[in-house]
C-alpha cells in the first residue's frame, strides 16, 4: 500500500513539475564539455561566461569531467567566452532558438602568453549539491600539512570541539565513512585516527545532511564521508606523503596506481604514530542534597602512545565494455595505550581516604575488509547499470585494563585486572539498480546485513593470601549479539530545465538477539521501518538555487552501545553498555539558498526533532561513591539551526571563507523518576584566508570558535583554534614542502565537561596539548593517460550510532 501511495505522490508530482516545464518554453539550456587539444583531458574548473549585448549574464565552472551548462536561456544571440591561466581565451558566437549542446570544446594551452586569458578561476572549495556539501580538500594550500582532523574544521556544518571530538551540526550523532564504506579503523574511536591522518592522501570530505533512500537509514545528523581515492589512470601514477607533528610524532601514506589492458589496481598504505605526554587530567566530584556530605577530587597525569598502520589494493578488470569485476581488500591494526598516575582524595562525611593510583589501559584493533563487485551495464545507455556486491568484514578489539593502588589512607580496594576480549563479524549483499530515462532516474535495491558481535570479559581482583590474581565470577560473562537487517529502497530523480525532485523510501526489518553465555539469559528485539527521504532543487538566474529536503533517520545502538562489560580503568567511575537499547527515529527539515556566482554562498535553515534518543545518564551512589554511566532511551531532543558558509576570492591569488553553525537545542528525559532538561546555544564559527605569492609559495591563516556543547546532564565549555601554514613547490606539480604552526600563543587547553545530577555535581578537566608545529614533503610522480572504470555502486553500511565521543 505504502509503494502504491509512493508511486501516485511521484506520478502527481510529474504532472505538476510538467505543466510549470510547459509554461516555460521560451527559456532554453545551454551545455558543453572543455577538452585539452593536447591530453585529451576534461578541462577542469576553468571558468565560462555568457555574454549578451557586451554584458556577461551568466558564467559557470566546469566540472571534473569539464561539463558546465547554463539553463533558463531566453532566445537570442550570445557569446560563449571561455578562458583560464594556462589556456588561451577562446569565444564562441551562437543564436540559442532550443536547447543546445556545444558537445566537445577544444581548449588550447597558451604557453606563456598568459596575457590573451580574458577570464580567470580558482578551482571551488565546497561545492552545494540538493543533499549534500562537497569540501575539496585538494583545492585547499593546506592540505599539504594538516591533519584530515584539522581539515574537518574548515568544512561546512563540522566542528571539532577542546577535546578534539568531531561534531556534525554540533552533535556526534553522525556514520563516517572512507570511501562510502564503514571501515573497522573508525569503529570505536575515530578521533586518533583522524589527528594524524595526511589530508594530502583526501581529495574531498562530503557532508551528507539528506541521505537518499540508497543509504541505510543511518544515525540522526547526517553521513560524513572521506573520500581518498584517487583517480585512476593509464599508465602509472602515485603520490607519497610524509609528516611530522609535535607533540604527535611521524605519519604518512601512500597510494600508487597502474592500469594495463583491461586490468587496473589501486595500492594503497599508511602508518601513524600519536605520542603525547604530560597530560593533565582533574577530577571534582560533590554530593547535594544527602544527609551525609561525601565529596572526590584527584589529580594526575596521562601518557599516551598509540600506533597503526593501514593498507589496501583495489583491483579492477573489464571483461568487456559491459561487465565489469572490482576487488577489495582492506587490511588495518593497531593500539593506543595510556599510562595514568593519579591522585585521590576522598571525603565521606568527616571521613578522609586517599590513594595514589597507577593505571594502565590498552585497546587493541585488527581486521580486515573484503568486497567484491560485479557491474552489468546495458547497450542503451551508460548509466543503465545493475550491481551485485558482496562484504565481508572480520575485526577484533582486544581491551585490558591494569590498576594498582598505592600510599593508601582509610582505603581497602583491591588492585584489578579487566580484559575483554571482544570481536565482531559482518556479511552484507546487495543488489543495486539505476535506470535513468530523457528526465527520470529510477533507483532500485535489496539489501541484508548479517553482524555478530561477541565479548568474553573478566574481572580478575588480586587475592594477597595467594599472591595472584582471582576471576570473579559475578563480574565476568559472555555475551554475544546477533544483529540482522534487511532492506528494500526505491528512488525516483526528475530533472527539468530548473528544477530536480529526489524522493523514495526505504522499508527495512531489524532482528535483535543478545545473548549472555554465563547466566542464561538473553534480550530480543525486533522492528520494521519505513523511511521516506525527498528533497527539492530550483535553480534560479544568476548562478543561484534554492533546496529543501525532508528525510527519517534511524539510529540503531552499535555493539559498544550494548555490551554490558564494565570498564572500570577510572575507579570511582564505571562505565558499561545497555544491552536493552533500542532504535530512535529522527525527523530531518533542511532548507538551504545557494548562489555560485563568482566566489560561493550557501545558507541553511533545519530542524530536526525525535523521540526515545539515546542518551548518557550518570548516575552517583553516594554509599558507595560511586558514578556508573550508561545510556538509556530516554530523551526527546529538538534542534534549530542555522548555517552559513561564504567562499570568495578577493583577487586571482588571495582567497577568503567564512563559516558559521548556530544550533539551539532542547533535550529533556526522565532519569530515575525525575525529569531533566537542559537547552542552550551551540555551534561554531570559522575564518580562513589564503593567498599565492609569487614563485609557487602558499600561506594561509586559520581561526576556529566553539560554542559549549550541551547535553542533557550538563555542558561542556568553549574553545578556540589559531593556526598559521605555508608551503612551496620545489618542483612544481611535484615535490612540495609544505610547514604549519598552530595555537603558538597556548601550551595547553583545557576541556571542561560539566555534570549534574538530582545529589550529585561534577567536573572533568581534561588539558590537552594545543600548540603543535607540523612539517611535510608530499611527492607526486607517473604519467597518466585514461581512466579506469569503478564500480558506480558498492557497499554502503551507515546505520549504527557513530560518534566521536
Amino acid at each position: 500500500m505504502s509503494r502504491y501511495l509512493l508511486t501516485l505522490c511521484i506520478a502527481f508530482q510529474c504532472i505538476l513539475i510538467s505543466n510549470q516545464a510547459t509554461a516555460q518554453q521560451n527559456k532554453f539550456q545551454l551545455s558543453g564539455t572543455l577538452i585539452d587539444s593536447v591530453s585529451g583531458k576534461p578541462g577542469e574548473f576553468v571558468t565560462i561566461a555568457l555574454s549578451k549585448d557586451s554584458t556577461v549574464i551568466k558564467s559557470a565552472v566546469s566540472n571534473e569531467q569539464g561539463k558546465f551548462s547554463f539553463s533558463g536561456i531566453v532566445e537570442g544571440n550570445y557569446k560563449v567566452i571561455i578562458g583560464a591561466l594556462g589556456y588561451k581565451s577562446k569565444t564562441i558566437l551562437l543564436k540559442l532558438s532550443r536547447d543546445t549542446d556545444l558537445n566537445k570544446i577544444l581548449v588550447v594551452s597558451s604557453g606563456n602568453e598568459l596575457g590573451e586569458v580574458a577570464v580567470a578561476a580558482s578551482r571551488p572549495l565546497i561545492k552545494q549539491e540538493p543533499d549534500r556539501i562537497v569540501y575539496d580538500i585538494q583545492a585547499d594550500a593546506e592540505s599539504k600539512v594538516l591533519s584530515v582532523m584539522d581539515m574537518m574544521r574548515k568544512v561546512p556544518l563540522l566542528s571539532v570541539d577542546a577535546d578534539d571530538n568531531v561534531k556534525l551540526k554540533g552533535t556526534g550523532n553522525y556514520r563516517i565513512l572512507i570511501n562510502g564504506k564503514p571501515s573497522g579503523i573508525l569503529t570505536r574511536d575515530p578521533k586518533e585516527y583522524l589527528k594524524s591522518m595526511p589530508a594530502a592522501g583526501v581529495q574531498k570530505i562530503e557532508v551528507i545532511t539528506t541521505p537518499p533512500s540508497k543509504y541505510e537509514s543511518e544515525g540522526l545528523s547526517g553521513i560524513i564521508n572521506i573520500i581518498t581515492s584517487r583517480k585512476m589512470d593509464n599508465g602509472y601514477n602515485g603520490n607519497l606523503n610524509a609528516r611530522y607533528q609535535s607533540p604527535g610524532g611521524p605519519s604518512g601514506n601512500m597510494n600508487f596506481t597502474i592500469k594495463q589492458g583491461n586490468f587496473g589496481a589501486n595500492l594503497y598504505a599508511g602508518t601513524g604514530v600519536w605520542q603525547v605526554d604530560g597530560v593533565k587530567i582533574t577530577d571534582a566530584r560533590n554530593s547535594r542534597g544527602v544527609a551525609i556530605p561525601s565529596s572526590l577530587n584527584s589529580l594526575g597525569f596521562q601518557q599516551t602512545d598509540n600506533k597503526w598502520a593501514w593498507g589496501g589494493g583495489e583491483l579492477s578488470y573489464e571483461i568487456d565494455s559491459l561487465n565489469l569485476i572490482t576487488v577489495e581488500i582492506n587490511p588495518y591494526g593497531g593500539y593506543n595505550q595510556q599510562n595514568l598516575s593519579q591522585h585521590f582524595d576522598l571525603r565521606d562525611g568527616s571521613v578522609l581516604s586517599s590513594y595514589d593510583l597507577d593505571g594502565k589501559t590498552r585497546y587493541e584493533w585488527g581486521g580486515t575488509d573484503y568486497t567484491f563487485n560485479y557491474q552489468k551495464g546495458f547497450k542503451d545507455k551508460k548509466e543503465h547499470l545493475l550491481t551485485f556486491s558482496y562484504k565481508f568484514f572480520d575485526s577484533s578489539e582486544p581491551q585490558t585494563n591494569d590498576v594498582m593502588f598505592n600510599n593508601r589512607l582509610n582505603f581497602t580496594g583491591v588492585n584489578y585486572r579487566q580484559d575483554n576480549v571482544s570481536s565482531s563479524q559482518e556479511q552484507t549483499a546487495q543488489i543495486d539498480y539505476v535506470n535513468p530515462w530523457k528526465k527520470v532516474t529510477l533507483e532500485a535495491g535489496v539489501k541484508a546485513i548479517l553482524r555478530r558481535g561477541d565479548s568474553d570479559f573478566q574481572y580478575l581482583g588480586f587475592n594477597s593470601a595467594q599472591n595472584s590474581y582471582i576471576i570473579d565470577p559475578a563480574q565476568s560473562n559472555v555475551y554475544g549479539n546477533d544483529q540482522n537487517i534487511f532492506g528494500v529502497y526505491n528512488t525516483y530523480t526528475l530533472k527539468l530545465k530548473n528544477w530536480t525532485f529526489k524522493a523514495g523510501a526505504r522499508l527495512e526489518g531489524t532482528y535483535v538477539t543478545g545473548n549472555f553465555e554465563t547466566t542464561g539469559t538473553s534480550v530480543k528485539t525486533d522492528y520494521f521501518n519505513l523511511i521516506p527521504s525527498v528533497s527539492f532543487n530550483r535553480t534560479l538566474k544568476n548562478s543561484q538555487s534554492l533546496s529543501l529536503g525532508f528525510t527519517q533517520r534511524i539510529q540503531r545502538p552499535g555493539i559498544w552501545n550494548l555490551n554490558p562489560f564494565v570498564d572500570k580503568s577510572r575507579p570511582n567511575f564505571e562505565y558499561f553498555g545497555n544491552p536493552d537499547l533500542e532504535a530512535t527515529l529522527s525527523n530531518n527539515f533542511e532548507l538551504t539558498y545557494s548562489n555560485f556566482k563568482k566566489g560561493s554562498l550557501n545558507l541553511s535553515l533545519s530542524y530536526n526533532f525525535a523521540n526515545n534518543t539515546q542518551q548518557e545518564v550518570s548516575t552517583y551512589f553516594p554509599a558507595e561513591n560511586l558514578t556508573r554511566v550508561t545510556s538509556f532511551n530516554i530523551g526527546k531532543t529538538r534542534l534549530l539551526g542555522t548555517n552559513a558558509n561564504f567562499n570568495y576570492p578577493l583577487t586571482a591569488k588571495w582567497n577568503l571563507n567564512v563559516s558559521a553553525n548556530i544550533n539551539y537545542i532542547w533535550l529533556e528525559g526522565m532519569i530515575n523518576g525525575v525529569l531533566a532538561q537542559n537547552s542552550g546555544l551551540t555551534g561554531y564559527s570559522s575564518f580562513t584566508t589564503s593567498y599565492k605569492f609569487e614563485k609557487t609559495w602558499k600561506t594561509s591563516v586559520s581561526f576556529n570558535y566553539g560554542a559549549p556543547d550541551v547535553m542533557l546532564q550538563g555542558q561542556s565549555n568553549n574553545y578556540y583554534y589559531l593556526g598559521f601554514s605555508g608551503s612551496k613547490d620545489i618542483i612544481k606539480d611535484k615535490l612540495t614542502v609544505s610547514a604549519m604552526v598552530a595555537n603558538p600563543f597556548q601550551k595547553n587547553r583545557e576541556y571542561r565537561s560539566f555534570t549534574e545530577g538530582v545529589n550529585f555535581t561534577q567536573e572533568r578537566i581534561r588539558e590537552n596539548p594545543f600548540r603543535r608545529v607540523s612539517c611535510s614533503l608530499n611527492w607526486k610522480f607517473g604519467k597518466l593517460k585514461g581512466s579506469i572504470k569503478k564500480s558506480e555502486r558498492s557497499i554502503n553500511n551507515d546505520d549504527t550510532k557513530k560518534s566521536s565521543n
